[in-house]
């Protein structure tokens, strides 16, 4: 055991915790059986505070490692520490890939479960936990395998949780099968937001993978300009290069944090025309790389560094088809606003999983990478979260960092299923995390 500070990726939170190694289930329960407060932790990729637990015990799963063989019809079992990085790099030679990835590489599986992570083919595939055949799950009243028939009501509580139902040590996931390690991507751009948002209703059923890059900064008849680009995966008939390698390691890396307000309005609205005007117009069935397309933020470590020593936010939220209003006018306060978002992604949204945090619904989802220093950018947020909620959606607990208990039974109607869940494993409510604290989901 040690005692270490520990961040989010966002860098805006730090706590000092007793972090622990555990190896075995026996030693997990150990510790669940004591006095002190517990909380697990992967990669660190969680934004705000999910992951921390300030005078706690966090429980690091990086030791649980293993990654079984992949069966002839894509079952495979791995440890909670494998990440998708790893995974891939077993699993693509092999002729497989990931039903669902986030926009990193460098998550772990137990993570990836905890947060319930979407990609860009939620529309198509849904969210990860769509595709968990079986997880074993450490909890303070035992020990347990579980899957969407044992225990389902479990099983379900648990995806999308964050930790708080329990240590998860291994997860049985289905992977996807392909033929090569290339996605035929179509790109568009479009001169304003409306015209985008028409195209990805209109079209995206035609393609596996749709994400959108917006624009936040432009105002009038320009504003959320955008970027879509859609794709499927190609067959070794498409392309004349067909192979199966594993994804590309990063060979660049940020060194230090930049000096604070690098990331600001001019920067930002700089770097927003260059790249709007760089982009292509039209182009159909450009051969990219899975490194390019699903993970280009990987190819540079440590770039939450470049939002200086302040850090930054992370905001996402969805809402349902019918208020779809609400992403126009969540642009538009933001441009109003002038406080920059560097990053800001636009995708669709099929079904949830059953689970009573889910976070996807049918509709919108945008994410928005926000540094921190404006002195707007509270109220700003706090705007959004009403926006939101009037429009019956939610923000994503995986990115978020400062979020209020009332806002939280807002956004998740379901909240009370989950807490009676959590009261039975966890009776004494030793599983929490500083986002739990904040939030008030410890079931206390």
């Amino acid at each position: 055991m040690s005692r270490e500070q520990l961040t989010g990726w966002g860098r805006t939170t730090t706590s000092i915790a007793d972090v622990q190694h555990p190896t075995s289930e026996e030693e997990i329960e150990e510790v669940l059986a004591g006095p002190d407060e517990v909380t697990a932790r992967g990669l660190g990729r969680s934004y705000g505070d999910a992951a921390l637990l300030g005078g706690g015990v966090v429980l690091d799963n990086r030791s649980f490692d293993t990654i079984g063989p992949i069966g002839d019809d894509g079952t495979v079992t791995l440890g909670s520490g494998v990440s998708i990085d790893q995974l891939l790099n077993i699993a693509v030679p092999l002729g497989w890939f990931v039903p669902v990835t986030p926009g990193t590489r460098q998550v772990s599986i137990g993570g990836a479960l905890a947060a319930d992570v979407h990609g860009k083919n939620h529309h198509v595939d849904g969210s990860i936990g769509a595709h968990v055949l079986e997880i074993r799950l450490v909890t303070p009243s035992g020990a347990r395998t579980l899957s969407p028939t044992d225990d389902g009501e479990l099983f379900w509580a648990t995806l999308g949780a964050m930790g708080l139902t329990g240590f998860v040590t291994s997860a049985t996931i289905q992977l996807m099968k392909i033929e090569t390690d290339r996605v035929l991507v179509d790109t568009n751009r479009f001169s304003d937001l409306d015209s985008v948002m028409s195209a990805m209703t209109e079209g995206d059923r035609d393609y596996r993978y749709s994400v959108a890059w917006v624009d936040c900064m432009t105002r009038g008849s320009h504003m959320g300009r955008a970027i879509l680009t859609r794709g499927v995966h190609a067959t070794r008939g498409d392309v004349s290069d067909a192979a199966l390698r594993g994804p590309r390691s990063s060979k660049l890396a940020v060194p230090f944090a930049a000096p604070s307000g690098l990331l600001n309005s001019l920067t930002v609205k700089a770097f927003n025309e260059a790249w709007y005007r760089t982009s292509p117009r039209h182009e159909e069935r450009e051969s990219e790389s899975f490194s390019s397309f699903f993970h280009p933020l990987d190819g540079v470590r440590d770039w939450n560094l470049l939002y200086g020593k302040r850090g930054f936010v992370q905001y996402q939220f969805c809402v349902p088809d019918e208020g779809a209003d609400t992403v126009v006018r969540a642009i538009d306060h933001l441009s109003a606003s002038k406080v920059p978002s560097f990053l800001a992604v636009l995708k669709r949204f099929g079904p949830p999983t059953p689970g009573p945090l889910s976070f996807p619904m049918p509709g919108w989802t945008l994410a928005l990478d926000l540094p921190v220093g404006p002195s707007k950018l509270p109220a700003v947020l706090d705007t959004l979260d009403e926006m939101v909620i009037g429009a019956g959606g939610r923000v994503y607990f995986a990115k978020d960092a400062r979020l209020s208990p009332d806002k939280v039974r807002a956004m998740y109607p379901r909240l009370h299923e989950f807490l009676d869940v959590k009261n039975r494993v966890d009776p004494d409510h030793r599983l929490t995390s500083d986002l739990a604290r904040r939030l008030q989901l410890s079931g206390k």
